[in-house]
């Protein structure tokens, strides 16, 4: 089992129940966890990895295929699918064939015939493998507001399988496992991308790359799908394409009436405020929100005023309160 050993990684044995495992994470995570290892990389790597080996070895199905595959867990149907392909041999002597036999369905006969071929003279041993495409690939990304409003670039790695040179990723060599993947037929391989966000992307938006996930074998690769995390913004709400903001005036502005300044990704515009103006009053500044993402136009701003009231008040600004307070009784 090349790569990272899952059970050594949580400290249990292969045999260990659910319970010692969940056990084994939950000691692990505390002592590893980011929040109690604040700037250490190393622990942080460790508890990256620890949550990696949980999530396979808590699920049933999922420990199954690592039992069976070890870090090549993910690809476990495509090697079950590579395994019902079509295999022939032929058996004879002197170049002369006296037994042909081919079937679609070896299902774990690999060691039986490898002993028969092995006693007999003059054999030949062939797969014959199909077409297939690759695998598609998930990655998140991580952007602020301001680069999913006008668009950006990030340069990823992924972590890839591509198919194993030494063998031609058919995991033989010679009728024997290839020792440079394991007879598994891929190596894992890291691969740094640069990628173009579109403007407009919003959290759970999938963007999609041709042709840039997994390797195919013998047919097209996968694609690749960037998985969208937009961070939470100080100044505005998102809504849709739509921004909410709030803005400050003073009470002598609303109950006046003049300007105030509204925030936008793309700076600052002045909007007019009508005299007596209430507080939580929305205006809604049009086209000046997100893209839409894959179409043209954008779309709004809410403005959402907010008044200030005064503090600190002079004895003549008390004043003219109380005279106000009279001419207008509650």
């Amino acid at each position: 089992m090349a790569g990272k050993n899952y059970y050594d990684l949580l400290g249990v044995k292969r045999n260990a129940s659910q319970q010692e495992i969940k056990k084994a994470y939950r000691q692990l995570a505390r002592k590893y966890h980011p929040d109690v290892n604040p700037g250490d990389k190393s622990s942080e790597t460790r508890f990256k990895e620890i949550n990696e080996a949980y999530e396979v070895l808590s699920d049933k199905e999922k420990r199954q295929k690592y039992d069976r595959f070890g870090d090549q867990w993910q690809y476990a149907d495509q090697f079950t699918q590579e395994g019902k392909q079509a295999y022939s041999w032929d058996f004879g002597r002197g170049g002369t064939t006296g037994f042909h036999y081919t079937t679609d369905d070896i299902g774990g006969l690999d060691g039986l015939f490898e002993e028969i071929l092995g006693g007999i003279h003059g054999r030949t041993y062939q797969r014959r493998t199909q077409p297939r495409r690759g695998q598609d690939i998930e990655s998140t990304v991580e952007v602020t507001l301001e680069e999913a409003y006008h668009g950006t670039k990030r340069t990823i790695s992924l972590q890839v399988e591509e198919p194993c040179t030494a063998c031609g990723g058919s995991g033989h060599i010679q009728n024997l496992p290839c020792s440079a993947c394991r007879g598994a037929g891929i190596v894992p391989k890291t691969k740094r991308l640069e990628v173009n966000i579109p403007a407009g992307v919003k959290s759970g938006s999938k963007v999609r790359i041709a042709g840039k996930g997994q390797a195919g074998y013998g047919g097209t690769s996968g694609d690749l799908y960037l998985k969208m995390s937009v961070k939470p913004h100080k100044v505005f709400e998102r809504q849709g394409d739509d921004l909410q903001v709030k803005i400050d005036i003073p009470l002598t502005v609303a109950v006046l009436g003049g300007e105030a300044e509204v925030p936008t990704p793309r700076g600052k515009l002045a909007l007019k405020i009508p005299p007596e103006s209430q507080n939580g009053r929305v205006f809604r500044l049009k086209g000046q929100g997100m893209p839409h993402l894959g179409s043209s136009g954008q779309g709004d701003i809410l403005a959402r005023l907010n008044i200030v009231l005064p503090t600190k008040l002079t004895t003549q600004e008390k004043e003219l309160f109380q005279q106000l307070s009279k001419l207008r009784p509650a």
